[in-house]
């Protein structure tokens, strides 16, 4: 058995989710060696400004992606809102473990909900999706930004920075990080980014060996919900940085779409359903972006791109 050398940003959380796969391999594989190679992301060097400023995609994998290009590492873990919808040429995400929470969840020292906090409220959170979303349900809120790894903006929660921050649930489960008070924000209420909670693994096309060893994590319906958010972001050219969500969910054979686009400010929403077969998940998810399009969309990410 070949020794394994995973690439993974050194943030608690990247680190958690490599060891997982670590963990899976090793069981599978009594005896395998499998080392991590930390590397820092310009995501992860730009603290000082928010994340939609900081501009273009690939944020937190483009350095990882350089280390399995130049052999130095035989896959990377990624969390998948994080990877761009177009990946160098040479590398593929085909393996997609099964899903952690696809949900968003309120923390907060004082407050139960977020219907229970005060007019003016400051609430923390870097994300235009999760900002957009929480000024169209409480236009009364301040939303100041906030970066940092997930263990950096629960402590400045807990210092008293903000009256309330919105994180993602999966993240909060895999570390088991939590606050005086929280709530969690659900479809379909409160949207998630595409391919939340989920993980993909990425590797070296040409590497059929790592494939093959990889096989036994994959996941076929969290696979097949990724690929309809996914194709949904790719039809709106959107990144990680712009105020869109995306929620599936699995019925039998078939697969229901729901995608969402806002101004900034949480005005303007577009919210439109598609539901076909779940083994045409891509081709779906680009139908309902082109529905959002003609809905109003690309002027309001129009707007968006000239404002960041």
């Amino acid at each position: 058995m070949r020794k394994i050398t995973i690439a993974t940003r050194g943030s608690k959380l990247a680190l958690w989710q490599a060891e997982h796969i670590s963990d899976l391999l090793r069981e599978e594989y009594p005896g395998i060696d499998v080392q991590l190679l930390k590397i820092k992301t310009k995501g992860d060097k730009i603290l000082d400004v928010p994340l939609a400023k900081v501009g273009g995609k690939g944020l937190f994998v483009k350095e990882i992606e350089e280390a399995l290009l130049e052999k130095r590492a035989d896959l990377a873990v990624h969390s998948m809102k994080d990877v761009p919808t177009e990946l160098p040429e040479g590398l593929e995400v085909g393996v997609i473990p099964p899903r952690e929470a696809d949900t968003d969840t309120l923390l907060s020292v004082k407050y139960d909900s977020l219907s229970d906090l005060p007019a003016g409220a400051v609430v923390g959170t870097s994300s235009l999706r999760r900002q957009s979303q929480l000024l169209t349900l409480r236009p009364d809120l301040k939303i100041e930004s906030l970066r940092g790894n997930l263990d950096t903006r629960v402590r400045k929660l807990l210092d008293g920075e903000f009256d309330a921050i919105v994180v993602a649930t999966a993240g909060l489960n895999r570390l088991g990080l939590s606050a005086p008070k929280s709530e969690v924000l659900a479809p379909p209420s409160f949207l998630p980014a595409v391919a939340q909670g989920a993980l993909g693994i990425e590797y070296r096309i040409e590497d059929t060996e790592i494939q093959d060893i990889l096989q036994f994590i994959h996941d076929e319906n969290t696979a097949r919900q990724v690929h309809a958010e996914r194709g949904f972001l790719t039809g709106l050219d959107g990144g990680c940085q712009v105020p869109i969500a995306a929620w599936s969910r699995l019925e039998g054979k078939s697969i229901t779409l729901t995608g969402f686009v806002a101004d900034v400010d949480g005005s303007s929403p577009i919210r439109l359903e598609k539901t076909g077969p779940a083994d045409e998940a891509w081709d779906i998810g680009q139908s309902l972006a082109e529905d959002v399009l003609k809905a109003g969309a690309r002027e309001i990410l129009d707007r968006v791109y000239e404002k960041i």
